[in-house]
C-alpha cells in the first residue's frame, strides 16, 4: 500500500465538531476500502489568502493515510460531491513524518517574543518622540519638479 498525506479545507461556518465528524467520515471510507489512517491533525480555523466559494476562512485538517490508490480515489470522489469541503490535496510520500507537523510545531513554539511587553523594553509616551530634523533656511532643490502649464480646454 502507498503512503499519502491528505489536507482538506472545510467551510468556515462549520463547527469544530462537524469538522471532526467529516474527518471520521473520510477515515471510514479509507478503512472500508482496505486502508488505514494514522495521524490526524486539526489545524483549526485559518484565514485564506483569497476567497474560495465565498469563504474568507476555512477549517484545515491533515490525515496521514496508508491505503491503496482506489481508496484514496473514492475518498476524493466523495469530497468533490460534498459542499462542505472547499479544497483538498493528496500527496504521495516516501514515509510519514514523526511527531507533529510543521503547522502544529509553529503553533506550539515558545521561542517567540512575548506580547506582554517583558522583552520589548520600556514603553515610550507620546511626548518622548525624538525631535524632527530642522531643515532651516535651506534653498529649494535644483532641477526640482515644476508644474507644467495646463493646456486650454475648448468649450
Amino acid at each position: 500500500m502507498a503512503l499519502y498525506e491528505h489536507v482538506f479545507l472545510a467551510r468556515q461556518d462549520m463547527s469544530a465538531q462537524q469538522v471532526d465528524a467529516l474527518v471520521e467520515q473520510y477515515k471510514g471510507v479509507i478503512e472500508a476500502n482496505g486502508g488505514k489512517v494514522g495521524r490526524i491533525e486539526n489545524w483549526g480555523l485559518k484565514s485564506l489568502t483569497y476567497r474560495m466559494k465565498k469563504n474568507r476562512k476555512a477549517h484545515y485538517a491533515l490525515m496521514d493515510i496508508d491505503a491503496p490508490a482506489a481508496a484514496v480515489h473514492e475518498m476524493e470522489r466523495q469530497m468533490r460531491i460534498n459542499e462542505d469541503v472547499l479544497r483538498y490535496m493528496t500527496i504521495a510520500v516516501e514515509k510519514h513524518e514523526e511527531g507533529a507537523s510543521a503547522m502544529m510545531q509553529k503553533r506550539d513554539r515558545d521561542d517567540r517574543p512575548r506580547r506582554d511587553g517583558d522583552d520589548r523594553g520600556p514603553r515610550r509616551e507620546f511626548g518622548d518622540r525624538p525631535p524632527r530634523r530642522d531643515f532651516g533656511d535651506r534653498p529649494p532643490r535644483e532641477g526640482g519638479f515644476e508644474r507644467a502649464p495646463r493646456p486650454a480646454r475648448d468649450a
